[in-house]
């Protein structure tokens, strides 16, 4: 027999096959058949289908957004506010990270499943990976939109707040788990709507409103926050392997205190059923900043190039890339230390540390004249 007959022959099995499943499928969905198995046959059918179809949801809403393109996302924005070609080229500052935001909040709303940390009927209801992971993306939101209102879009500490900016600061720190009327969703896509009147008013001739300033102390600002949160996510990180660790809180101030005493040691470690979620709120974290410094990269180009700072920043977001890589284990694992089983919080707490402390060495760098 010929490779090429034996193919052909495989080719109708498999069509053969085939037929005899949706045929097969067509006999136990047929109303005829629910009506001679009889009415218990027929709810565990409906029943077992349901099951089957929660699971399939389940594994699809589970998958984690990829990252998208910075600049065709701008382009896609630009088109959406019908910024004319001439200013294409050359984007007006700020153009481009506002777009960074609008589309980082458009993927926690219409991702697969959208948005899930409200949901109150399975499958969503039962998942809890991706509604740690869009915390995780919501709060880095929160404070790029804040940096924006407070930094960017201020000239000086006395100069009056933007009006959009006003209306979607408040809009994204609305309650993450409301599914009643106002429900996060809805409240979320005024905030959306409020960027993209910002984005237009970055863009139009009226010099007098709407402004994005490029400056090193606004950077810094916007840096030190994200210092603070990557911080906060390393420590809880690294709490999934319990530790003591001595109480520095008021090292450096010899005379300072503390509202309450605290103890000179403090032992510090993840409850086992929230490994998983810290988990999955770093790498939301880490996505969402990810796209934010893209971005900033882009709009700060001339400052961190005159501060040599370039580099600096690159290395930030190396590491936030390097987070983000693929698990191929079905759970999180949680070893002991040096043992045999991986530690998928700590390698996950190594990434962000290091990104952590290049932030560190960038933000010297923006504070050099």
């Amino acid at each position: 027999m010929s490779v090429t007959s034996s193919i052909a022959r495989t080719s109708k099995d498999i069509a053969r096959t085939s037929k005899d499943s949706v045929r097969r499928l067509a006999w136990l969905y047929h109303p005829r058949t629910w009506k001679e198995k009889g009415i218990l046959w027929s709810i565990g059918l409906a029943l077992g289908t349901y099951v089957v179809a929660v699971v399939i949801l389940g594994i699809w809403w589970s998958l984690e957004p990829d990252r998208f393109d910075i600049r065709a996302s701008t382009q896609e924005v630009a088109e959406e506010i019908e910024l004319p070609q001439s200013k294409r080229k050359n984007l007006p500052a700020g153009l481009t990270s506002t777009a960074a935001a609008i589309f980082v909040a458009k993927t926690l709303l219409e991702k697969p499943g959208g948005y899930l940390s409200n949901d109150r009927l399975p499958p969503g209801v039962y998942l809890d990976n991706i509604p740690n992971w869009e915390f995780g993306v919501l709060v880095q939101l929160r404070d790029f939109v804040r940096a924006m209102r407070n930094d960017f879009s201020r000239s000086q500490t006395q100069s009056i707040e933007d009006k959009d900016l006003q209306v979607a600061d408040p809009q994204f720190n609305f309650d993450s788990e409301a599914w009643i009327v106002p429900s996060s969703e809805g409240q979320y896509r005024k905030g959306i709507k409020a960027l993209l009147d910002y984005e237009k008013r970055l863009s139009d001739n009226n010099r007098a409103d709407g402004q994005f300033f490029v400056r090193a102390d606004n950077l810094s600002s916007y840096l030190e926050v994200v210092e603070k949160r990557l911080g906060d996510t390393v420590q809880r990180l690294a709490s999934a392997v319990g530790h003591t660790q001595l109480n520095v809180n008021l090292a450096g101030e010899p005379r300072g205190r503390s509202a309450k005493p605290e103890p000179r040691e403090i032992r510090v470690k993840t409850s086992w059923w929230k490994i998983d979620d810290v988990f999955y709120e770093a790498r939301g974290t880490a996505w969402a900043l990810g796209h934010f410094l893209r971005a900033l990269r882009m709009d700060f180009e001339p400052i961190l190039q005159n501060k040599n700072a370039e580099v600096s920043l690159e290395q930030v977001i190396r590491g936030l890339e390097n987070s983000q890589e693929t698990i191929w284990s079905p759970l999180i694992l949680n070893g002991d230390g040096f043992g045999t089983l991986a530690n998928h919080s700590l390698v996950m707490a190594s990434y962000l540390a290091a990104a952590n402390a290049a932030i560190i060495d960038l933000r010297d760098l923006l504070r050099q004249g």
